[in-house]
């Protein structure tokens, strides 16, 4: 876990996602959380990773996703020498 967002107020922000039960539920919250701008710019980058996860390449990310490469070279750094959430996610997902 990463020390430099540890703390209090996102354990309380985290146990707060982690209740939500259905999607619904995840539009009303995260619409009142955040902006639209910072909503499409998260689901932005998790496109990206599931992209690079295919192993699809850039040029093809940047025409379905309109990331720019500099976006693609942050979520792929994240891939490569993260934390592994990424990849958690996405085999969680696959198996549903």
């Amino acid at each position: 876990m990463s020390n430099k967002i540890q703390g209090e107020s996102v354990d309380f922000l985290f146990e707060a996602i982690l209740s939500l039960q259905n999607i619904e539920e995840c539009y009303l919250f995260f619409e009142d959380l955040c902006t639209v701008p910072e909503l499409k710019a998260m689901s932005q980058r998790f496109a990206v990773a599931k992209m690079l996860d295919e192993k699809k390449v850039y040029s093809e990310i940047v025409a379905e996703t309109g990331a720019s490469t500099a976006t693609i070279s942050r979520v792929n750094r994240s891939l490569n020498y993260g934390n592994d959430g990424y990849e958690m996610v996405f085999k969680r997902l696959e198996k549903k």
